[in-house]
C-alpha cells in the first residue's frame, strides 16, 4: 500500500496536493483545520488508524490550500471554498460516488458536501465534529487563542498539541507542535483557526440524506462532547457512537474502536482472513505492530495509546502468536513487509 502524493489545480489556479493509499472503494477525508501530507503520514499513529482502512478502501487525503503541500488560495477560505475543493478532487479522480470521513472541522465540509451533492454520497462518517463554531468555547477563549497563535507560533502549538492530544505522552505531544509549524505560518494558522470558530452548518443538517456515522470522544477537550451529541440528533437517522477518551484527533490515543465503528459503517467485517493478510490481525494489534516496528519498547506504547503497559505487553504477545513469529524484531519484519 504505497502512500503516492500528486497534484491537482482548484479554483483560481491553486495547485492542492494530494494523496491516494489502498485499494477498493474510495474513503475521501478533507483536511481538518490544518495539514502535511508528508509530515502526517510520518507519524506511525497516523498510519496505523489507516492502514486497516486501506486494506479496505483507497483512502484519499489532501492539503488545505496554503498548508503542507499546497499552493495558497487566491480565495478566503471558508466552508463553501472547502466543499468546492472537495468536489474538483473527487472530480480530478473521477470519483462520481464515494464514501466521506469528516474529522474535527472538516465534519463542516463533509457535511455542506453531503446536503449540496447527495446523488455522490454513498456513506458519512464525523469524527469529533461540531454544527456551529460559535459554541466550541467562549468568545474570551477563541480570541485568546487566536492572540497567541498570532503573538507566538511556538507556544500556541504547543496549547494546542496538549488539548488535541490530551491522552498523549509528552514526546508525541511535541511531535504534534512541529507539525502543526511545518505545515502552516502563524498567520495562516491564525486564519484557518478563526474559519473554524466561524464555520456554521446548522441549518444544513435536517437535509443531510446519507446514512451517517457521528463519533465522539466522551472526554474531548477540543470539541465538546455535547456538540458532537447535538450534531448527531440534527441528522435524520444518524448514529451516535461515544468513545472513551480525551484526545480530540481520530488517530490520537485509543484509536481502535473508531476503526472498528468506521469500518461497520462503511458495510466492512471487522476481519476478513480471506480479503487481506493485514487482517490476521485486529485493527488494535495493527496499531502496535506498527508502534513496534517504529521501535517503541512496551511502555512507550502504552503512553502512545493511552492504554497499561502489561495491554500492551499481551497485545505484543498475542501478535507474535497470530504471526507465528519469535520477536519484535520479527514483527517489525512483517510490517515493513506489508507497509514499507
Amino acid at each position: 500500500m504505497g502512500f503516492e502524493i500528486r497534484f491537482c489545480v482548484a479554483d483560481g489556479g491553486a495547485r492542492v496536493a494530494y494523496a491516494t493509499v489502498g485499494q477498493g472503494p474510495a474513503l475521501i477525508m478533507p483536511p481538518a483545520w490544518i495539514s502535511h501530507l508528508e509530515l502526517l503520514w510520518q507519524d506511525p499513529a497516523v498510519r496505523a488508524f489507516f492502514l486497516p482502512l486501506a486494506a479496505r478502501r483507497t483512502v484519499v487525503l489532501y492539503d488545505k490550500p496554503g498548508c503542507g503541500l499546497s499552493d495558497p488560495s487566491p480565495y478566503p477560505q471558508t466552508v463553501d471554498t472547502g466543499a468546492r475543493l472537495l468536489r474538483t478532487v473527487a472530480d480530478h479522480l473521477g470519483q462520481d460516488r464515494f464514501d466521506l470521513l469528516g474529522v474535527s472541522t472538516a465534519a463542516a465540509t463533509a457535511l455542506t458536501f453531503a446536503v449540496r451533492h447527495p446523488e455522490r454520497l454513498g456513506r458519512l462518517v464525523v469524527h469529533g465534529g461540531y454544527a456551529d463554531g460559535r459554541r466550541v468555547a467562549s468568545a474570551e477563549v477563541q480570541a485568546a487563542v487566536l492572540d497567541l497563535v498570532r503573538a507566538h507560533w511556538g507556544l500556541g502549538s504547543d496549547v494546542l498539541a496538549d488539548i488535541f492530544m490530551a491522552d498523549a505522552d509528552a514526546d508525541t505531544k511535541r511531535h504534534f507542535a512541529a507539525f502543526q509549524r511545518g505545515a502552516a505560518t502563524a498567520e495562516h494558522a491564525c486564519d484557518l483557526l478563526r474559519q473554524c470558530y466561524a464555520a456554521r452548518v446548522t441549518d444544513e443538517l435536517s437535509r443531510v440524506a446519507a446514512p451517517t456515522l457521528v463519533l465522539h470522544r466522551r472526554g474531548d477537550r477540543a470539541i465538546p462532547y455535547r456538540l458532537g451529541r447535538d450534531l448527531a440528533a440534527r441528522i435524520p437517522g444518524a448514529r451516535l457512537v461515544t468513545l472513551p477518551g480525551r484526545s480530540h484527533l481520530a488517530w490520537a490515543g485509543d484509536a481502535a474502536p473508531a476503526v472498528h465503528a468506521i469500518l461497520e459503517h462503511l458495510g466492512e467485517p471487522a476481519a476478513a482472513p480471506e480479503e487481506s493478510e493485514d487482517a490476521v490481525l485486529t485493527p488494535r494489534q495493527r496499531q502496535v505492530a506498527a508502534l513496534v516496528a517504529d521501535g517503541l519498547s512496551n511502555r512507550q506504547i502504552a503512553r502512545r495509546l493511552g492504554i497499561e503497559e502489561r495491554s500492551a505487553e499481551g497485545h505484543v504477545e498475542r501478535i507474535r502468536l497470530r504471526l507465528g513469529v519469535r520477536s519484535r524484531t520479527q514483527i517489525a519484519a512483517w510490517w515493513a513487509r506489508r507497509h514499507g
